[in-house]
């Protein structure tokens, strides 16, 4: 058996796997024989069939089982010997001289290659955002947690602050759903005009045409989908079954011991810089995640190489569960192209930086990390480490957990890969305004 390869130009090759008959000879004649030695072949006694007939009848189709078997086995161990860096699988060429009734045989495979390139990590700035909470979001979430550790206290007659308990009913679509608002998420003057000063077992009809500020809450009180209401537009009666008002509580130790068992808080200036410091955790986690953004768009556009499309549009026809014609393949490349691109980056990043490498043990790391911060939501605050262990160990014996868990770890490595590589445009803003400044959208 020979194998060459011939490049085309940097992008392309041509492998080409000449095998003649002593290269698979021996594996059929052993496999003639095994079947020899089971078939049942009318006339003969099993075992004794003539190897003639066994040949006439099996032999051809042995050959080719043996014969593809060896070139699949011939050609992955070539591209790994030779260390080829390949885009796709590679194609098999159709020659029209081609017949299975020679003993030699000539395969091409067309390959494609990955280009060479490097990454200037200093090619652009790309701009960081630090996410601050401001006052007015700590002051804000200091009234929430009043209001959640409050207590509901019955009123007789609604008032602007009150939280109404009603069924809301039409008959046309259907609906009749009970749910509580309060008055402050209805929008308009004439809405709320209607609700306040209305008591128990009062019936009023409101159109659903901008009800509330936000339109999650009248999926909520109608309980639709968000494809049901979007863009409708009809009356419901709604008939009122409970008026109350939310007593806050008392800003006190009982409260922030409610609230952080471990005694950290002892006074409202303890709590607001525990939000702050939570708070901008939390945030750190969504600018984190627009830096990485950012810089994949940044690295993207400012590394050159060419691809080798033509090939790589080839192979798409046949890669996936349904065949593509050339439009069809054309276009997912288009689709796919800048993720191919990123992803050729970053492996060309991670084969030169050591620090990029993820191995079992951290991987088991990360996943007990995982594990344990989930089972603290549930009250167990110091899970044995036995018992982190054997639920890791059962996590990543799932392929599917295991490799979200992996890209997750691969995020913060090249995060910070990428702060300690990389300089930036640093501006320091507001949660409001890195939701309209990034994401071109008003915070309610």
């Amino acid at each position: 058996m020979n194998i060459t390869k011939e490049n085309v130009d940097a992008l392309n090759a041509i492998v080409k796997v000449d095998i003649v008959a002593e290269d698979y000879k021996e594996k059929v004649t052993k496999v003639l024989n095994d079947y020899r030695k089971t078939a049942n072949i009318p006339g003969f006694r099993k075992g004794h069939v003539p190897m003639g007939m066994v040949k006439k009848q099996y032999g051809k189709a042995v050959m080719i089982d043996e014969v593809n078997k060896l070139l699949q086995e011939s050609l992955n161990n070539f591209l790994v010997e030779e260390k080829l860096d390949i885009l796709g699988n590679p194609l098999p060429k159709v020659s029209n001289d081609f017949s299975w009734d020679k003993d030699q045989f000539s395969f091409e495979f067309e390959l494609g290659l990955a280009p060479e390139f490097d990454v200037d990590l200093k090619a652009s700035k790309v701009k960081q955002y630090n996410i601050v909470a401001t006052e007015e979001l700590i002051d804000k979430e200091v009234e929430n947690i009043k209001d959640r550790y409050g207590k509901l206290v019955s009123q007789e007659e609604a008032t602007e602050e009150s939280s109404l308990t009603a069924t809301f009913v039409n008959e046309e679509k259907d609906i009749n759903n009970k749910a509580t608002f309060a008055i402050s998420d209805v929008k308009g003057k004439v809405n709320k005009k209607k609700l306040v000063g209305s008591k128990v077992g009062d019936s009023i009809e409101l159109n659903t045409k901008k009800l509330f500020e936000d339109e999650t809450k009248l999926q909520q009180v109608l309980g639709l989908s968000k494809e049901e209401i979007d863009g409708l537009e009809i009356k419901v009666v709604l008939t009122i079954e409970e008026v109350n008002i939310t007593e806050q509580a008392e800003l006190d130790q009982e409260l922030f011991d409610k609230l952080f068992a471990d005694g950290s808080v002892k006074t409202v200036t303890d709590l607001k810089e525990k939000i702050k410091e939570d708070a901008e955790k939390q945030f750190q986690q969504q600018a984190d995640q627009q830096l990485l953004n950012s810089i994949t768009e940044s690295l993207v556009e400012n590394t050159k190489f060419d691809l080798p499309r033509e090939f790589l549009e080839k192979w798409l026809q046949t890669a996936g569960e349904k065949e593509l014609n050339a439009e069809e393949a054309a276009a997912e490349f288009e689709k796919s192209e800048k993720g191919l691109r990123y992803q050729l980056i970053e492996g060309k990043l991670m084969k030169e930086n050591s620090t990029l490498a993820i191995d079992y043990k951290e991987l088991s790391d990360y996943a007990k990390g995982f594990i344990k911060s989930q089972m603290a939501q549930f009250g167990n605050m110091n899970p044995e480490e036995k018992e982190l262990e054997d639920i890791a160990g059962r996590i990543l014996s799932n392929q599917e957990e295991a490799k979200r868990l992996q890209d997750q770890l691969m995020s913060q490595k090249l995060i910070t890969f990428f702060k300690e590589n990389m300089k930036f445009d640093t501006k320091e803003v507001s949660y409001e305004d890195f939701i309209k400044e990034v994401y071109k959208v008003d915070e309610k």
